[in-house]
């Protein structure tokens, strides 16, 4: 063992050396994928998916030298999907996939049973797993050969003599106090007491973005710190590209306080399956102050869903309150609402009917289609443990 090279110098596998900003696009890359798109006019697309982006001089480095970028995001199946997780997600991998990226969405199957969603039961994480995509098909997730799922359990299994090295490597670099600080990313805080799965959880996770090839880490923002620890392991690697960091918002719970969206307070959020007169009640009973934009759910989902979705917003009302409006973008809403010219009132039930717009195709296919109505019917029927 002691022949060995330094340990601080030698990554585990040659291969997450190599950068793929250089790399060649794949054979299944359409030639005439985004001919008609500027380099820039790629990087204002992409960067409009993130609240965040680390770093941008990287990211338009990228797209000058690769045409198609690898896009990475995951999820663990861990219950029902709320509209972030459904429509936001749709919306954003259609701009990555305009622009020219490949998404890769990996399932993390593995890792919800490490965080001991559905009890920690594999079969019923893949039964979610299998549910979630169903969704994602049937809102209009543009799946034109560019976006593929992969479920993490098959994947490791498949490549595991690169991929636990990997990780091997990641946990020796790094002191317990650091990985605890990646915590958020399983809805955990670093006072929760952590089985030693979650420790391992955020060197895994990690490990995904190095042997999945992502150029691009496209995930939320309170998955933000793990991300710049593979930043960091770059560094301790020598690795020159680092993975791009896009991080994306994150939508509040409707009622007041509420930060995220939560599956455990059904009242928080707007689930992909939900009925119109449940879509109704909710956003009735949602936080909505007069005149007050800021920590306003209602105001958030129409900038984040519905005016990316629909590229308007459409009021209807009676003519003593100022008759039917048509806003074109969300600064001319936020202006009529601040000075209370839009009242909360009128704008509660026209969210609503849009909303139940970019539903109803969801209702339509699990109502229709056999399999995703008895998928829905077994998610609905696990209790969801955190």
């Amino acid at each position: 063992m002691a022949e060995q090279s330094p340990p601080d110098q030698t990554p585990p596998s040659s291969d997450i050396q190599s950068l793929s900003i250089n790399s060649q696009p794949s054979s299944s890359s359409s030639s005439s994928s985004t001919p008609q798109l500027s380099v820039e006019e790629r990087f204002r697309i992409i960067r409009s998916v993130g609240e965040e982006c680390i770093q941008e001089d990287e990211l338009l480095n990228l797209l000058t030298h690769k045409p198609e970028p690898i896009c990475y995001d995951g999820f663990e199946p861990s219950g029902r999907m709320h509209i972030a997780q459904g429509v936001v997600k749709a919306i954003n991998v259609n701009k990555l996939t305009s622009a020219g990226c490949k998404v890769k969405i990996w399932v993390a199957d593995w890792f919800a049973q490490l965080n001991n969603k559905m009890g920690g039961d594999l079969k019923k994480i893949k039964i979610v797993g299998q549910y979630l995509i169903e969704i994602w098909k049937a809102v209009g997730m543009d799946l034109n050969g560019k976006v593929e799922f992969l479920w993490s359990s098959d994947e490791i299994n498949s490549r595991a003599s690169e991929y636990w090295p990997l990780v091997m490597d990641i946990a020796r670099r790094n002191k317990l106090p650091r990985i605890m600080r990646c915590c958020q990313i399983m809805g955990r805080s670093e006072q929760d007491e952590l089985s030693a799965a979650q420790i391992l959880y955020p060197c895994m996770q990690c490990a995904d973005i190095f042997f999945l090839k992502a150029d691009i880490c496209q995930l939320g923002m309170d998955q933000r710190k793990v991300n710049v620890l593979a930043r960091e392991y770059c560094d301790d690697i020598k690795r020159k590209n680092k993975p791009i960091i896009l991080s994306h918002h994150m939508l509040p719970g409707l009622q007041q306080g509420q930060e995220k969206m939560s599956k455990s307070d059904p009242s928080s959020s707007i689930f992909m399956e939900d009925e119109e007169a449940e879509v109704n009640v909710k956003i009735k009973k949602a936080y909505c102050p007069p005149k007050i934009v800021e920590g306003n759910p209602c105001l958030e989902y129409i900038k984040y869903i519905i005016f990316p979705w629909f590229h308007e917003f459409r009021v209807e009302r009676s003519a003593e309150n100022g008759g039917d409006k048509t806003f074109k973008n969300f600064e001319e809403l936020v202006s009529d609402y601040e000075s209370g010219e839009l009242h909360p009132a009128d704008l509660k039930p026209a969210l609503s009917r849009a909303l139940n717009k970019i539903l109803q195709p969801v209702r339509n296919h699990f109502n229709n289609d056999a399999k995703a109505k008895d998928l829905l019917k077994r998610v609905k029927s696990y209790r969801v443990t955190k």
